[in-house]
C-alpha cells in the first residue's frame, strides 16, 4: 500500500480537514489545530505531503519520524506539530481501516468506551456574571453532567478577579453540589492572585482550575499546584513530548491535558500518555474540536487507565456533523465510542464540498 495523494481543506466550520489516499482506495481523516485554519492547510500540502508521498501509510511512527524531523527547524511549538497532528491521525485511521477495527482497538484496547463530556464555555471576559450564569442553565438543560467556564483573557494579567469570582459564584450556586463546575483562567492571573483565587474557589467547590498563570512560568504554575488543594491542570500550549516533560518535571501541575489536534497527532499523544502514567497523572486532554479532533481524543483516551475525568467538549453543532454520514452522538451528558474501523467518521462529500473556504 502507498500513499498517493494527501489534502487538505481550510473549511468555514473552522476545520482544518486533512485526507489521506492510497492505492488501494483506503483514505483516511484527519485535523489540524483551528488557530489559523488556511495556514495549517498550506503547511500540510507544501511542507509535510513531499515527506510521505508513495510511502507505505502503515508505518505511522515513522512517517511521523520524516515529518517531524523533516520540518523541526520550522517551529517545534504551534504549526508544526499542528499540522502534523491532521495527518498522523489520518495515517491512524488508515491503519485502523486496514485492520478492520476501531482505532481504540489498535492502540492497545479500551479501559472504557463510554465518556462523560464537560460543556468548554468560553469568552467569559466578554460576558458579565449573569449572562455566564444564562449560559451554565442552558448547558445544564442540554444534559451536560459537568461544565468548565473560560475566561478568555488574552494573556492580559488580573484585569477583574472579582468579576470572575462572582462569575464562578453565582454559576456554583446554581448547580447541585456535585456537579463537578472548574475554571479555566486562560493563563490571566500572576502566581499571588491565582494563590488567592485559587483559594476562594476551594471554598466554593470548585472541580479543577486550569492554566492560572502563564503557560511559559513553569515555575509560577508549580508554586500554584503546590499552594492549592484543588488540582490544577495545564499542558494545552505543549507539543511534544520533550515539553511535557520539563512541564510535568519542573511545572508540575496535578493534571495533563495534550490536545491531539496540536500535539502532533496520536503517536506523540500516545508517548505523552506514556510519560504521565509513568508519573502516576491523569491525562484530561484539551479538546476543542467537537469531530475529528474528538473522535482521535477519545479513541486514544479509552486506552488510558488514568484518564477517568470528564472531557473537554465545545457541544454537537449541526455544521460540523454535515460532514460526515455517520457523526457521533451526545446523549445525556456523555458520548460512546461507534464500534465501527477506524475513527468511525466517513466524509460527506457533497457537504465538503460546501464548506470548503473561499480563499
Amino acid at each position: 500500500m502507498k500513499i498517493t495523494d494527501v489534502k487538505a481543506y481550510p473549511l468555514k466550520t473552522r476545520t482544518a480537514l486533512v485526507r489521506i489516499f492510497t492505492d488501494e482506495g483506503i483514505e483516511g481523516i484527519g485535523e489540524c489545530s483551528p488557530m489559523n485554519v488556511p495556514v495549517m492547510c498550506y503547511f500540510v500540502e507544501h511542507a509535510l505531503k513531499s515527506l510521505i508521498i508513495g510511502k507505505n501509510p502503515l508505518d505511522v511512527e515513522r512517517l511521523w519520524d520524516d515529518m517531524f524531523f523533516g520540518t523541526y527547524k520550522l517551529g517545534t511549538s504551534g504549526t508544526q506539530p499542528s499540522c502534523i497532528s491532521g495527518v498522523d491521525i489520518a495515517l491512524w485511521d488508515i491503519k485502523a481501516k486496514v485492520a478492520g477495527m476501531p482505532l481504540y482497538q489498535l492502540l492497545g484496547g479500551a479501559v472504557r468506551t463510554t465518556f462523560t463530556m464537560y460543556k468548554s464555555m468560553g469568552g467569559g471576559s466578554d460576558n458579565t456574571p449573569q449572562e455566564m450564569l444564562a449560559r451554565v442553565e442552558q448547558a445544564y438543560e442540554e444534559g451536560f453532567k459537568a461544565i468548565k467556564i473560560r475566561m478568555d483573557w488574552k494573556y492580559r494579567q488580573d484585569v477583574n478577579p472579582a468579576k470572575d469570582l462572582e462569575m464562578f459564584r453565582l454559576c456554583r450556586n446554581f448547580l447541585p453540589d456535585d456537579f463537578p463546575l472548574s475554571f479555566d483562567a486562560n493563563n490571566g492571573y500572576s502566581v499571588s492572585t491565582a494563590i488567592q483565587q485559587g483559594k476562594k474557589f476551594e471554598d466554593l467547590g470548585i472541580y479543577h482550575f486550569e492554566e492560572p498563570v502563564s503557560p511559559t512560568n513553569y515555575e509560577g504554575i508549580s508554586e500554584v499546584a503546590e499552594a492549592l488543594d484543588v488540582p490544577v491542570s495545564a499542558g494545552e500550549h505543549e507539543y511534544t513530548r520533550w515539553q511535557f516533560r520539563d512541564l510535568i518535571n519542573v511545572a508540575k501541575p496535578d493534571l495533563l491535558q495534550p490536545d491531539v489536534v496540536k500535539c502532533a497527532g496520536l503517536t506523540e499523544g500516545k508517548r505523552i500518555a506514556t510519560l504521565a502514567e509513568t508519573h502516576d497523572m491523569s491525562v484530561v486532554p484539551h479538546m476543542t474540536q467537537p469531530t475529528i479532533g474528538n473522535a482521535a481524543s477519545l479513541a486514544l483516551c479509552a486506552t488510558l487507565p488514568l484518564s477517568n475525568r470528564p472531557h473537554e467538549y465545545s457541544g454537537q453543532r449541526d455544521d460540523l456533523d454535515e460532514l460526515f454520514e455517520d457523526p457521533w452522538e451526545f446523549k445525556n451528558g456523555e458520548m460512546t465510542i461507534p464500534n465501527k474501523p477506524g475513527l468511525g467518521l466517513t466524509v460527506n462529500e457533497k457537504a465538503l464540498e460546501s464548506a470548503v473556504m473561499d480563499l
